[in-house]
């Protein structure tokens, strides 16, 4: 899973708690209190474990899910969104508005407030100056950025003084505080003092050792194994109760369960379909369901030649049975998906429901040139009709829907290979998606609060510029996600989303799918663990007590 530059809202929850007591408590005490505990918790050290490794930990250049869970360990962002997906201040002192003069009323200009004190790891002062910093460093074109969306709509930052920031916009844009909010394309400010010197930060030692300004220090980074994190007592909020975190990296799902079942984890953050039954069974351990804007889709890649005509992407969305798949592989769980809007935004677009239809497929290959072969392959010019399908290996769901596909793909006329990579390779600045290499991918992406899409669709959002990874070059998508993010009123927004939605749902550059119902399971000593709506249940870590 990863953080797509996409920026969408959810605002319903379905929320299911289960637990189970009955072990045997170890009691803790002392002249103050008396605590009780299982006997496999390790109070103040709370092990998570995933089957995703971070690919970068400098926020400008990392792509992957498990990267933003970790940068919401490490640093504080200018604002933050709680678990409703409302922003709420960090290290800003409040949220800027109209209301509160922080932002203009023509929109272009936002004056952002730090709280006097903050300081990096280090013991340096950490200001306006750093916001400054970290923007021309995203706009370095030296810089691999993988997105800018938002960014470039500043013409220029003043600094009054150390504490003050007034941010100048070439015009109004919606979603702008996203952009000082982790998740999509908002960076937390990264250390002037550290990084200000250098060229270009693409191989600056920072990505894989950072400088913290969050509740906790990355203290140990062992790759494929463990990341290490220690309570930062310089965090603007005090050091939290939690001193020590394990962020265990178990590639493979069934694995990571067991190590939930034996209680060698405290938290397992996404359990697959096929466990959820067994979790009841399971002592001391609470769980809870969420509908999130994590949206599973079918990415394809238009500037691949077999899947540059439309009739070839409409045929793999009618071909394939996506209903049966979510019965059966993903057990009914998730929410079925029609455009990347989740249909509980006031953006959401009236799209009519693709039905399965394999005679339908059928009939536009052949439109297209494609004719059935003797071994049941379609040919055109002599070149047979063969893709490639990629998704992480970290999860046996990916693979079980991956041969779902192969096979209903192949009883229309489409041989598919599978072919998965690790989470941090898949998704890799050159990696198969991001460098464009793929042809087929099941991956998901993760939402944030406003349904800002515009890295995701725009013609000039290709990486490493931004997040288009389908490659769509369409002058309409365009046009209407840029004008949909700079315009402020919401009526005018959603139709403008609308069009756009249209447009994608005739061009096909996706198919999605569902929405993802994301089930946690942790150790029921964990207190003040909140799942969120969308991009992060760590958004409030440092209140975590164990």
């Amino acid at each position: 899973m990863r953080p797509h530059h996409r920026i969408v809202i959810v605002t319903v929850l379905a929320w299911l708690a289960f637990g189970t007591s009955g072990c045997t408590r170890v009691v803790d005490s002392n002249a103050n209190a008396t605590i009780t505990h299982h006997p496999w918790t390790q109070p103040q050290h709370l092990r998570i474990a995933s089957t995703e490794e971070p690919d970068a930990l400098n926020p400008l250049f990392a792509n992957s899910d498990a990267a933003l869970q970790v940068e919401s360990l490490i640093y504080a962002p200018i604002l933050r969104y709680d678990d409703r997906g409302e922003l709420i201040p960090e290290l800003a002192t409040v949220v800027p508005s109209i209301q509160n003069h922080g932002i203009s009323t023509d929109g272009k200009t936002i004056t952002l407030h730090f709280r006097p004190g903050v300081t990096w790891a280090d013991g340096a002062p950490l200001d306006a100056r750093d916001l400054r910093f970290t923007w021309r460093a995203v706009m370095n074109p030296r810089n691999n950025t993988r997105a800018l969306d938002g960014w470039d709509d500043i013409a220029g930052i003043d600094l009054p003084d150390r504490l003050t920031a007034v941010i100048h916009l070439h015009r109004p844009l919606a979603s702008i505080l996203g952009i000082f909010a982790l998740g999509g394309t908002g960076y937390p400010p990264l250390p002037e003092h550290v990084l200000g010197k250098l060229a270009d930060l693409n191989h600056a030692s920072f990505n894989a050792q950072p400088l913290a300004s969050g509740p906790w220090t990355l203290s140990a980074w062992n790759h494929g194994a463990a990341l290490e994190f220690s309570a930062n007592p310089r965090y603007w909020r005090g050091a939290p109760k939690i001193t020590h975190i394990s962020y265990r990296i178990i590639p493979n799902a069934d694995t990571l369960f067991a190590a939930l079942r034996t209680h060698d984890v405290d938290l397992d953050e996404s359990v697959q379909e096929n466990q959820h039954s067994a979790l009841a069974t399971l002592e001391g351990i609470t769980q809870r369901a969420t509908l999130t804007a994590n949206e599973r889709y079918l990415g394809i890649n238009t500037r691949k030649p077999h899947l540059r005509d439309v009739r070839v992407r409409r045929a793999i969305a009618v071909g394939v049975n996506w209903d049966r798949m979510n019965a059966t592989v993903f057990h009914g769980t998730n929410e079925r998906a029609y455009s990347d809007i989740p249909p509980t935004s006031w953006a959401a677009p009236t799209l009519a429901k693709r039905a399965y239809d394999p005679s339908l497929a059928r009939t536009l290959l052949t439109q297209a040139g494609w004719l059935v072969g003797s071994d049941g392959i379609r040919q055109r010019n002599g070149e047979r009709l063969t893709l490639t399908i990629s998704s992480t290996n970290a999860k046996p769901a990916n693979e079980q829907a991956e041969v779902q596909l192969q096979q209903e793909l192949r009883a229309i006329g489409i041989a598919l290979t599978i072919k998965n990579y690790p989470t941090s390779l898949l998704f890799a600045e050159n990696g198969p998606i991001y460098g464009g290499t793929y042809d087929l991918s099941l991956t998901i992406d993760t939402m944030g609060p406003d349904p800002d899409n515009e890295a995701a669709w725009s013609s000039h959002a290709f990486p490493p510029n931004g997040a288009n990874t389908s490659f769509l070059d369409d002058e309409l998508v365009t046009q209407s996600a840029h004008l949909a993010a700079v315009a402020l009123d919401r009526t005018t927004r959603a139709a403008l989303y609308q069009r756009e939605e249209a447009r994608l749902y005739e061009l096909v550059p996706s198919v999605p799918l569902y929405w993802q119902v994301q089930t946690v399971a942790y150790n029921s000593d964990l207190r003040n663990y909140k799942p969120a709506h969308y991009l992060t249940n760590f958004w409030n870590a440092w209140e975590w007590e164990l």
